[in-house]
């Protein structure tokens, strides 16, 4: 857990306001719920001269992000930028609930109308943050770290990958499936083969990843196993032609699907759900190519996996070496809300509200 345990301590640069791509719209409040627009405009014939402070805070222990991001938004689009007083805690803080993670002070009508759109980027950052930090968190409990891939590609629209990317990289995801997703922290994406380029050969496994390696020489040479529903065969397959070159195999069968090993070994099944890529799958696959001799050959294993099927192979000792994760990383399940807690100094907050001061926030310059 070190790298992770680094990143919460605040150990990343801040990022720029040139990293993010800003819709212009969001200056015409296309973007801010209705009453915010309505109530910037009376602000502006009413009561300009009114400075208020703005806290932001969440109800969960959380790993924060997306406070560069909110940052930069003010920057670009708060009337006077210069004249807010910012106050903020930094992405990887971990953070508890009710804690205040953001301060904003100034005349209401300069930044109000923005409110939404900061709850809205700190719920989804944080939530994405939160999971891949408890996903890796549980592909460490043996004891030996497991890498968590971040493979997110297909389970929202493409716009959101460049800030989930890093979200991921803040909760301590360091290899993702897009250049996308890689863009805010100046990588590169990473994947081996999808089951599309086996079925273009055929469904012959060999032939695929032969032109892989032929193509991509330098990358670590990793097979999918799983496109005939045979993972353990074809595993043995690859491990036999490639020998010391192949470095791993990846399983990602459907969890519709019960693996030939089973369907060929019948007095197995009775004691475990055979479907998808499960433990004495991944046990049996680890024993065929250990007693061939094939031990250097590491085990990818992807579809469906999240925190509590992770915890779970972790606790059984399932001898899996990295872990590819997609749709649960992605469920926002960390609200933020943004509460107007001061005016002109003066403690003056909706009830049940109130200003909660925070020793750890920093002052933005």
């Amino acid at each position: 857990m070190k790298e992770i345990e680094l990143k919460l301590k605040g150990e990343i640069k801040r990022l720029t306001n040139q990293t993010f791509k800003f819709d212009e719209r969001v200056k015409e409040g296309w973007f801010s719920a209705v009453y915010f627009l309505k109530t910037k405009e009376i602000v502006e014939k009413y009561l300009t001269d009114n400075i208020v402070t703005m806290q932001f805070f969440q109800k969960s222990h959380a790993v924060l992000c997306g406070t560069d991001e909110v940052i930069a938004l003010l920057k670009e689009f708060a009337k006077n930028p210069d004249e807010l007083e910012i106050f903020s805690l930094k992405d990887g803080d971990k953070i508890s609930p009710f804690e205040t993670v953001l301060t904003i002070t100034g005349p209401y009508q300069n930044f109000g109308y923005l409110e939404g759109i900061i709850d809205g980027i700190l719920a989804r950052r944080t939530s994405v943050s939160t999971n891949v930090y408890n996903a890796i968190k549980a592909a460490g409990i043996s004891g030996k770290q497991k890498k968590v891939i971040f493979m997110g590609d297909r389970d929202d629209h493409y716009i959101t990958q460049a800030g989930d990317g890093y979200a991921a990289f803040i909760g301590g995801a360091t290899a993702q499936a897009t250049h996308a997703m890689n863009e805010w922290w100046g990588k590169k994406g990473m994947g081996t083969m999808p089951h599309a380029l086996i079925q273009v050969f055929n469904g012959d496994l060999v032939a695929a990843t032969k032109a892989y390696k032929e193509t991509f020489p330098e990358d670590e040479l990793i097979a999918l196993v799983d496109y005939n529903n045979d993972a353990i065969t074809d595993a043995l397959k690859v491990a036999r032609e490639f020998g010391d070159e192949l470095k791993g195999v990846r399983v990602d069968t459907s969890r519709t699907m019960i693996d030939q090993h089973f369907v060929r070994n019948q007095h197995l099944l009775g004691t475990f759900d055979p479907r998808g890529v499960n433990a004495e799958l991944i046990f049996a696959l680890r024993k065929a190519l250990d007693d061939e001799g094939y031990h250097h050959v590491k085990i990818v294993v992807s579809g469906g996996f999240n925190e509590n099927r992770i915890h779970e192979f972790e606790e059984l000792g399932v001898p899996v070496d990295m872990y590819g994760v997609g749709s649960s990383l992605l469920k926002i399940n960390i609200g933020f809300t943004g509460d107007n807690v001061m005016i002109n100094g003066k403690h003056e907050a909706k009830a049940g509200r109130k200003y909660r001061p925070n020793q750890r926030l920093e002052k933005v310059e």
